[in-house]
């Protein structure tokens, strides 16, 4: 919304200074005056909004403020020459559009990193996609070129269950000894014959979230609007909104059945297996993973999955924990940073252990916007029967340029607050494909330890979405992504910014509707 506002208002002072300098007196002159100065305040306040390193802000304002000076000496000077008032009208349309296009749009808000601004990693910084059934004369070719420019490889993806349904079987993963000329070697590669794609190996960062330590309440009682004796749920705003009691009712007497317990597949830091309110429907399906240094993790496996009604901690979408069971599979290290090809990893691993649900509440700045890799990743899960999930993001920013949740086939999650209002730090989706909100301002899950804690974050929201499309998979286990989205979207209702967040989930709803197909 911001981003749109420091547009418009641009644009604002452009046309006002044009007839403000064609219409000298009267009431016009007074009008279009008016018109400019409130689109210059305007502008400044988006400006100020905007969130950006100093520097670029200073830049883009320098450039802009130069253009309006600029428009308003050349207005001036046409303004004595009416006649040329209407071809300068046209002009400035043409070279409105052209300036949006080549300059505002690329190099504005929102503020995207520079490649040299985002991490690569270290142990190999490119995947390079070969061309199927690549031959031992082009290999030695490959090796040779990399040999003189200091550089290795490996096979990037080698433990696929089923390589013959996707292409990332035929992905390398390139190292650079020297850490030098990462963009040349990139576009040096991508001119072989053989090679059909190359994109970083990118780094991402757990965003910071907030959190407010919460002393554990274990007094027993069944709260009488859900009917279910976990004391946290007090705390959960995000159950009234969601109206989880009207969930619960449907489940119950329409005697909804489910055909699976469906398994929702946490990649994040690890996930504490013995805490008390996940381990009874927790399935350990990597023992490495079943741990949890930084506590990111558990907090989304809690939200997705929680044990409800064993009076402790929090609840999830059933009273009788029938439907979902969770896992988790570590793509981050203990500090909260993995890589395109470690999360990738992820997804392969969890769609052939026979994840039902992919649930990844992390992602970055990425400069790779094709995503391919992360693409082909994902149509891999859908054949296995997996519906990946993905945060939308915490930057407040156009989430097109962050991943994975801008690749194909994902279902993307804003943030939104009790009120249903955008948090302020989520990213929006009205430019993915697939967009939807839920809860992300003070959600009250699990920690480590058997402790509970309260976080922001499209982290917090993207569990909400993948534990409902959980319950939803072991209902109808054969639903598709387009098929959960749809129902979502439809099902949903509307926040106070609709079109940036999607539509804020309804659980009830949305089973109803699943159950009436």
């Amino acid at each position: 919304m911001i981003s749109s506002i420091y547009l418009i208002s641009f644009f604002a002072i452009i046309l006002g200074l044009i007839f403000w300098a064609r219409f000298e007196s009267g009431k016009a002159d007074r009008l279009f005056r008016i018109m400019t100065i409130g689109a210059l305040l305007t502008y400044f306040g988006s400006w100020v909004a905007q969130i950006a390193p100093v520097d670029y802000k200073v830049e883009v304002i320098v450039r802009d403020l130069m253009v309006i000076a600029a428009s308003g000496a050349v207005f001036t000077w046409v303004a004595r020459k009416r006649k040329l008032f209407i071809l300068l009208l046209a002009v400035v349309v043409a070279a409105g559009y052209w300036y949006y296009k080549n300059v505002l749009e690329p190099s504005s808000f929102p503020y995207v990193m520079e490649q040299s601004e985002i991490e690569l990693d270290s142990s190999g910084e490119l995947l390079v996609e070969l061309v199927p059934d690549f031959t031992p004369t082009q290999i030695s070719a490959l090796e040779d070129f990399l040999m003189d420019h200091n550089a290795n490889y490996e096979i990037a993806f080698p433990d696929i269950q089923r390589a013959d349904w996707t292409d990332l079987d035929d992905y390398i993963l390139v190292n650079s000894i020297n850490d030098q000329g990462i963009d040349a070697l990139k576009s040096k590669l991508a001119a072989f014959p053989f090679v059909e794609n190359v994109e970083y190996n990118e780094m991402i960062q757990l965003s910071p979230i907030e959190s407010v330590p919460q002393e554990r309440d274990q007094k027993r009682r069944v709260d009488p609007q859900f009917g279910i004796d976990d004391p946290g749920v007090e705390q959960l705003w995000s159950f009234r909104q969601m109206k989880m009691d009207q969930l619960y009712n449907v489940l119950e007497k329409e005697n909804i059945q489910p055909q699976k317990k469906a398994l929702i597949a946490i990649l994040d830091t690890g996930v504490d297996s013995k805490h008390e309110d996940i381990k009874d429907n927790y399935t350990s399906i990597v023992k490495s993973s079943d741990d949890d240094p930084k506590g990111h993790g558990t907090h989304c496996a809690g939200i997705a999955a929680a044990v409800t009604n064993n009076g402790v901690g929090v609840a999830s979408y059933s009273r009788n924990n029938a439907y979902t069971r969770v896992t988790s599979i570590k793509v981050l290290s203990k500090m909260g940073f993995g890589s395109q090809k470690m999360i990738i990893n992820g997804i392969l691993k969890a769609a052939d252990k026979g994840a039902d649900v992919i649930s990844m509440s992390l992602g970055g700045p990425s400069n790779d916007l094709k995503q391919k890799a992360y693409s082909d990743a994902v149509a891999y899960a859908n054949k296995k029967g997996a519906i990946v999930v993905a945060a939308a993001g915490n930057s407040n920013a156009n989430s097109k340029n962050y991943g994975p949740v801008n690749a194909k086939g994902i279902i993307g999650v804003s943030a939104v607050d009790s009120e249903l209002k955008k948090a302020s730090f989520s990213n929006t989706v009205q430019d993915l494909k697939m967009g939807i909100a839920a809860p992300g301002v003070g959600i009250y899950s699990t920690i480590p330890g058997s402790q509970y804690a309260t976080y922001n974050g499209t982290s917090m929201a993207t569990p909400y979405v993948a534990g409902l499309i959980g319950l939803m998979k072991s209902i109808n286990p054969d639903i598709k992504t387009d098929e959960v989205y749809k129902i979502l979207k439809e099902t949903g209702v509307k926040t106070g910014s609709t079109r940036e967040t999607g539509k804020f989930i309804q659980p009830a709803a949305a089973v109803k509707a699943l159950t009436s197909k």
